[in-house]
């Protein structure tokens, strides 16, 4: 982002400069501690503002059942959410985040175009591991957000981002646009089965087992010898019926030919993009790749909404590797808002484009949808900070 602009109708407010003494209380090393009440007051003035652009608040529950969150994630978000059992409701989780239970709200009876915000806590496992990190991360803090319900996709977008960036604009923070939809159209433009590419899709959020797929589809199939069904006992919990279907997906996999290294280069190479987001367009066009045109004319159209909104698109980054690591479940834009000088924080702000999860809550019924959560607790610490 550019320097501070002039902060809209229920923005956070900067605490002034030039005290003797920050007077705010200090943990181990030194560390300042922001209190509890600050957060919330700061969380309560986004909210406001959340309000004022149109939204509608509620507060979705703090355990979820949590069935709908392994449906949607996997075994895997055990790692990351707190899970407990209950005598009625079976086996539920502290709230990860806000977005589910908003989205099976609103797929339940909701009308659109609809707007809503939230503040409330969310809870996750940061760190793992048998000892405590120098610089353990919060497991439990706050959320403020927004979610739009809107048809015209390329102008909530815009919408979205620009009320984020217009809330913290005073904090001289860098802003990063990506776009999931980009690298969708890439993998399934490659020339492999589809289970293969269903594997490569269901990583994208995992680069590490993502990048080891396309070394292993890049090679030539290994054939297992593996017993046929009915011709050995069968352990665990998997039935037989299911246990042949495995084996016989497996022998399908081991004769798909391999994955060339031009396609390789090619997914690559679109990766590697990374730019002020006014060349996004251009650079993206250059990669030569016919599958990309439909997301590249969406990008193109999201920044001209932006342009038109004010912000100019130069002062923005781009990358199409953007949220990889982080942003499960988005399937178009995403954004960030980091501070540069606190390497060692979360993003202060983030979010994107939720299509497709609405389709699977929805049971088929897709709404587009978008949206963005800030962390009022980095805010906070922000605004007292000289």
């Amino acid at each position: 982002m550019e320097g501070p602009a002039r902060a809209g109708r229920g923005a956070p407010r900067r605490s002034g400069c030039g005290r003797a003494r920050d007077p705010r209380p200090r943990g181990a090393a030194g560390a300042v501690v922001t209190p509890k009440s600050a957060r919330a007051r700061t969380g309560q003035r986004l909210l406001a503002a959340f309000r004022e652009a149109g939204a509608v608040e509620v507060a979705p529950d703090v355990l979820l059942p949590a069935e709908t969150l392994l449906e949607l994630y996997g075994e895997d978000i055990r790692a990351r959410a707190y899970v407990t059992d209950d005598p009625i409701r079976g086996e539920v989780m502290l709230r990860p985040d806000f977005t589910v239970p908003v989205v099976q709200m609103h797929m339940a009876g909701g009308a659109e175009p609809a707007r809503y915000c939230y503040l409330g806590e969310v809870f996750r496992k940061q760190d793992h591991g048998d000892t405590r990190p120098e610089k353990p991360r919060d497991n439990e803090y706050l959320q403020v957000g927004y979610e739009a319900f809107s048809r015209d996709t390329a102008r909530a977008d815009a919408e979205v981002f620009a009320l984020f960036h217009r809330l913290l604009a005073p904090f001289g923070l860098t802003a990063t646009l990506g776009d999931m939809a980009l690298i969708d159209a890439a993998i399934a433009a490659l020339p492999l089965s589809e289970p293969r590419r269903a594997a490569l899709a269901h990583h994208i959020w995992r680069p590490g087992r993502f990048d080891r797929l396309l070394v292993r589809f890049s090679l030539p199939g290994t054939t297992r010898n593996l017993a046929p069904a009915g011709k050995t006992p069968w352990t665990g919990l998997r039935t037989q019926a299911e246990m042949a279907a495995r084996i016989a997906r497996m022998d399908d996999d081991a004769g798909q030919p391999p994955l060339s290294p031009a396609a390789v280069d090619r997914l690559h190479a679109l990766l590697a993009v990374a730019c002020p987001a006014d060349r996004a367009v251009a650079e993206l066009q250059a990669l030569g790749q016919p599958a990309l045109a439909p997301a590249i004319d969406r990008l193109a159209e999201r920044l001209a909404h932006l342009a038109r909104a004010g912000i100019a698109p130069g002062s923005l980054r781009f990358d199409a590797s953007h949220g990889r690591g982080t942003m499960e479940y988005y399937d178009g834009m995403t954004f960030t808002f980091i501070a540069p000088a606190r390497p060692d924080w979360p993003p202060v702000a983030s979010g994107g484009r939720y299509d497709r999860l609405t389709a699977e809550l929805g049971r088929g019924a897709a709404i587009p949808a978008v949206g963005g959560i800030i962390r009022p607790g980095l805010v906070a610490e922000m605004e007292g900070a000289c």
